[in-house]
């Protein structure tokens, strides 16, 4: 009897066992098979006989390649622990202008890397005062707009170059900034020609930024503080104004441009349809006033009749805490056809007429009031929703060259009685990324560049036109 129950006993550890060795084999792979030490990592990356940063706990690889480097189609030499393999094709040559995935496995273990290539910029950098300036590499421009008054003509630019290169004017020499300046950039005997604007916002000029709360110091909303707050330190005309303010007959005769930007709820509040503000508001843009509306806002264009009823965007989205996002993909924009529209000048654009907004990694709420066109509406396509919304539709999601499929950015022009409206309504336009639902801080958007950029190109191309 006892070595009968013995016999099963053994069996049945024998049964345990192999459970255990399989569920550890399945548990790897759907915990990411990510160790930090596991023998799958990457020893060594190189590529041009640059050798790449190695983050083993984030599974990154950056590589900073010298300015003027092609990665376009480049055969990489990796290391890897003995023993292990990757699916990345080391016989063909990879372009790295965007991040390579990859996977190295070893065994039922394995690892995901990302690999991300730079370029330097000849530029490293480039100020007027203390001002940095937006250089933008890929349409050769370097933009900046100086405090009010500012006397253009005889400015000296500090200008920090990367080894190797030489430019023309100098730094510190002085010039005269008044109309666009070419700045010939030269490297190895090859030279290239940067175009500077340097402006200023209009004097004078007076920037109303419009909220629920009563004053500025009792906004709650991180993205709407974050977007005063900038307000406020870049146009010395900007003010606070309440709607509460409005409907008790605030005077608005002397605001050039009033900015909504409104992330709170999706649903606008009560007081922005009090029939006293909405004809307070369109009394303002038919005597000269202008209209930048983002986030959610920008359904205001119903209310004030600068689309014809029912014609405001007709998709309205987006998670708020403790809900939101990391997504691995970086979001952006397409204004391919306008390109030379005000409201994009001096942006960061990763190829012609598409730039970056929100950052890969980035938590992200994506906000979004926008207009959807293939199937929604009966617009079809943009051509469609100019002629039934009377608008110019300005941008698109990155992968849509024709602007066809969403209109991200807009403007109502003036007519013979009413002013300008911009409306700036894509999820990407994120002034602030909270900490995700377990308190961890979002890193930082290195797009938020572009997001002020384009928010003062708006409002000085509204002042002016």
């Amino acid at each position: 009897m006892k070595k009968f129950i013995y016999k099963i006993w053994m069996q049945a550890s024998l049964i345990l066992a192999l459970l255990f060795m399989a569920t550890a084999c399945e548990d790897s792979f759907e915990n990411g098979g990510f160790e930090i030490n596991s023998p799958s990592n990457v020893i060594s990356f190189n590529l041009k006989g640059t050798a790449g940063e190695i983050d083993q706990k984030t599974g990154k690889i950056n590589v900073t390649m010298s300015y003027g480097s092609d990665i376009t189609a480049v055969i990489p030499e990796i290391v890897l622990e003995a023993g292990s393999t990757s699916n990345l094709d080391l016989t063909t040559p990879i372009n790295f202008t965007t991040p390579v995935k990859f996977r190295v496995i070893n065994g039922n273990l394995y690892k995901d890397y990302t690999i991300t290539v730079a370029v330097l910029s000849p530029i490293k950098s480039f100020k007027i005062n203390g001002v940095p300036a937006v250089i933008n590499d890929v349409s050769k421009t370097i933009t900046m707009t100086l405090p009010e008054n500012t006397n253009l003509t005889a400015l000296k630019p500090v200008i920090e170059l990367t080894d190797g290169v030489s430019i023309s004017p100098t730094s510190g020499a002085t010039v005269d900034f008044t109309n666009p300046v070419t700045f010939v950039v030269t490297s190895n005997g090859k030279s290239v020609n940067y175009t500077a604007n340097v402006g200023v916002p209009v004097t004078g000029l007076v920037v109303a930024f419009l909220g629920t709360a009563a004053t500025r110091a009792e906004i709650t909303n991180m993205d709407e503080i974050t977007a005063s707050n900038w307000l406020f330190e870049n146009f010395t005309g900007a003010k606070y104004m309440s709607f509460d303010s409005v409907l008790n007959g605030a005077d608005l005769s002397d605001v050039d441009v009033i900015w909504w930007h409104f992330d709170s709820a999706a649903n606008l509040p009560s007081v922005a349809y009090n029939p006293v503000v909405t004809t307070a508001l369109k009394s303002f843009r038919t005597n000269k006033g202008n209209l930048l509306l983002t986030s959610f806002a920008s359904q205001y264009v119903d209310a004030l009749g600068i689309v014809p009823s029912g014609k405001g965007p007709n998709n309205v989205f987006g998670d708020f805490l403790p809900n939101g996002f990391v997504d691995g993909n970086s979001w952006g924009m397409s204004f391919v056809g306008h390109e030379n529209h005000p409201i994009f000048e001096g942006l960061v654009t990763y190829e012609t007429g598409k730039a970056n907004l929100l950052q890969s990694g980035t938590f992200r709420l994506n906000h979004t009031a926008w207009w959807f066109l293939p199937e929604w509406g009966g617009y079809g396509n943009g051509e469609g929703w100019r002629n039934q919304t009377g608008g110019t539709n300005l941008a698109s999601e990155a992968w849509d060259n024709a602007l066809d499929g969403r209109v991200t950015i807009a403007e109502f022009p003036n007519t013979g009685t009413d002013k300008n409206v911009v409306v700036i309504s894509m999820g990407a336009y994120d002034w602030y990324n909270e900490a995700n639902s377990s308190g961890v801080p979002s890193q930082a958007n290195e797009f938020i560049g572009n997001i002020k950029l384009m928010t003062q190109n708006s409002i000085n191309y509204l002042a002016e036109n």
